[in-house]
């Protein structure tokens, strides 16, 4: 009996090879957390600034004629308020240049993994608009959200909606 290449002393183990990994030319730079991070919040603080603004603008001119509203039909107007408040800030720029207008400011754009230009309908649809609806669910939710935030400590720095939209954040 003959013995494995790599001198186990196990005859039956499978013969073993050296790889190396070999970087791809031309491969997009993944962009850091940071910078992720950076975008994010700016990307935040001006949805929030806008929709807080328009909310307590209408909110306190209509007021009178809202006494009896039922708090679901309030929560339905933000979450769907808030999208499209998100789509009137980023949908262009998503559509023609993979970003965000915190994207942009950082010098980050979003791409398939492969490193293809990502469609609107992948970005929008799956990367955002299946997040925000998985983020209300109870519980689910907010576990969603806590996942989500923690695969960015990974090697491939994708978060879970990445995954699911098969992107990546590169520098721009």
């Amino acid at each position: 009996m003959s013995t494995a290449p790599d001198n186990t002393g196990n005859p039956f183990a499978p013969p073993t090879a050296h790889v190396e990994d070999v970087a791809m030319a031309g491969a997009p730079e993944l962009a850091g957390r940071g910078a992720r991070l950076g975008a994010a919040l700016i990307d935040t603080a001006i949805q929030l600034g806008i929709f807080y603004g328009l909310a307590f603008t209408l909110f306190t001119s209509l007021q009178p004629s809202l006494d009896g509203a039922e708090s679901v039909s309030a929560f339905a107007l933000q979450l769907v308020g808030g999208f499209v408040i998100f789509i009137l800030l980023h949908g262009y720029l998503l559509a023609t240049q993979g970003q965000t207008i915190g994207k942009k400011l950082v010098g980050l754009r979003i791409v398939r993994s492969n490193g293809e230009r990502a469609s609107p309908g992948r970005l929008i649809g799956l990367r955002y608009l299946l997040g925000w609806i998985i983020a209300v669910i109870p519980v689910v939710g907010m576990l969603y959200a806590l996942v989500d935030c923690l695969m960015i400590f990974r090697e491939s720095r994708k978060c879970l909606h990445d995954n699911i939209a098969d992107t990546i954040v590169v520098k721009a």
